[in-house]
């Protein structure tokens, strides 16, 4: 009998995916999240933000998909960054090119001579190898863009600064947090950006994200003739890698862990002197990655003593992700302003928190107050299996759903950005809600302490 999967996976059943998004669906219905009483912009002012927002609209749609027809990988959006710079600079606006260290970063500057409140407004715009836009940062891109050159046309009644900062590298390279490190968060008092997704939300669960490199070294000898007076690297790897898959067993439903071996030795006859893993961690605090990362230093000593080998703990050779601390005050102008074009955004506790990846805006906003919202490209009356960072996702980033969002979500973000500049109670309670949730931290030193590394 023919084996029907022998030159093909066996195809993942989506079951779960689509009982979750019926379960969504249905602890949707009728839920809304909260809206901002504070009194925000002067209606005029968004009136004309909304109507900038729509002239605009053809040639946000059109960078959107030449973004997406042209992606370029972490570090690598020369072509893209240009692109968007040169849009901004059609409009009469000077983009500093290589801002803050980084060759592909970006920066422009709305009334840069104002001692008013600042708000940045973000735009990633890297890509995945091999799948394109496929977590539709094409869409980031120019909603960020949109809503800073709609904030240009009113920017004389405005009572503070606006940035724009082009971000590369979110995709594990952790651009944001390159940059903060050398001053883009300097004089920062909030900071607002959007992600694509199958469902609208405000304060959606993001999690933070370390990386361990474990790198065992043994002795090689004859696989055959003496394997007696080897030490098995490889051995060290598969026992560390078995021992992590063990722990899940124990490990909260906060928790991921996910794994690669990067190096198994050279040749079968030979020994392993030297085999390497590199593992991701996740979790949902701060605090718990920080005991994740413990436990992971602990199963991986654990292999190379099993083993006789010895083993080098690398942490974070890029920037360790904080997860999202979402501001309460700042998402509630959000649900206001993107309720204003015919949406409707989730309450924080209907979108399972299975549906979790991590993105360095959680550094962002363990510095300064965030809203990082999520939008929806899908259709809105479908319960839809889209996941992200497939080939479908890249596909549905440059489909009509995906176009009109890149137009509401523009104006939402430079409506909620005008709320926070022209209203002090916004910003108050912007202020006390970040201040209740830890303040600010030093992000980079969060993880040096001699239990976690």
């Amino acid at each position: 009998m023919t084996d029907p999967y022998a030159d093909r996976p066996v195809p993942v059943d989506p079951f779960l995916l689509q009982q979750l998004g019926a379960e969504t669906e249905a602890r949707a219905a009728g839920a809304v999240a909260p809206f901002s009483e504070s009194p925000g912009a002067p209606p005029e002012l968004l009136a004309e933000v909304w109507e900038a927002v729509a002239s605009l609209g053809t040639t946000l749609v059109e960078a959107s998909h030449d973004l997406a027809a042209h992606p370029e990988p972490a570090f690598e959006e020369h072509r893209s960054a240009e692109a968007l710079a040169r849009l901004v600079e059609a409009h009469g606006i000077p983009v500093t090119r290589k801002a803050y260290g980084l060759d592909t970063a970006l920066e422009a500057v709305l009334n840069p001579d104002s001692d008013g409140p600042t708000v940045a407004v973000m735009s990633e715009y890297d890509a995945l190898p091999g799948i394109g836009h496929a977590c539709g940062h094409n869409v980031i891109a120019t909603t960020g863009v949109g809503a800073f050159l709609a904030l240009a046309r009113v920017a004389d009644r405005l009572p503070g600064r606006v940035v724009w900062l082009g971000t590369p590298a979110e995709e594990g390279g952790g651009g944001k947090e390159l940059m903060a490190r050398n001053g883009a968060l300097d004089g920062i008092d909030a900071a607002v950006m959007v992600h694509p997704f199958t469902y609208d939300v405000a304060a959606p669960i993001f999690l933070g994200r370390r990386q361990l490199r474990a790198t065992f070294t043994g002795i090689a000898a004859h696989a055959s003739a003496q394997p007696f007076m080897g030490r098995n690297a490889l051995d060290a790897v598969s026992l560390a890698y078995q021992g992590v898959a063990l722990h899940r067993q124990q490990m909260p439903p906060t928790d991921r862990v996910h794994g690669v071996v990067t190096d198994g030795g050279e040749r079968p006859n030979v020994i392993p002197e030297r085999a390497e893993l590199l593992f991701y961690l996740r979790s949902e605090y701060p605090e718990s990655l920080g005991i994740l990362s413990d436990r992971l230093a602990d199963i991986v000593r654990g292999a190379a003593l099993m083993t006789g080998c010895a083993v080098e703990l690398t942490w974070d050779e890029a920037p360790a992700y904080l997860p999202i601390r979402t501001n309460a005050a700042l998402a509630a102008s959000w649900s206001r302003r993107y309720a204003e074009r015919g949406r409707r955004v989730l309450p924080a506790g209907v979108l399972p928190s299975l549906f979790a990846g991590s993105t360095d805006f959680g550094n962002v906003s363990f510095r300064v107050p965030g809203v990082h919202a999520m939008v929806s490209i899908t259709d809105p009356q479908q319960v839809s299996d889209l996941s992200l960072h497939t080939r479908e996702f890249a596909e549905a980033a440059v489909g009509a759903e995906a176009d009109r969002v890149v137009t509401d979500a523009a104006y939402a973000l430079a409506a909620v950005t005008a709320d926070f500049v022209c209203d002090p109670a916004l910003r108050e309670a912007a202020r006390t809600d970040f201040e209740a949730q830890g303040g600010a931290v030093d992000v980079p030193a969060y993880f040096d302490r001699p239990d976690t590394t």
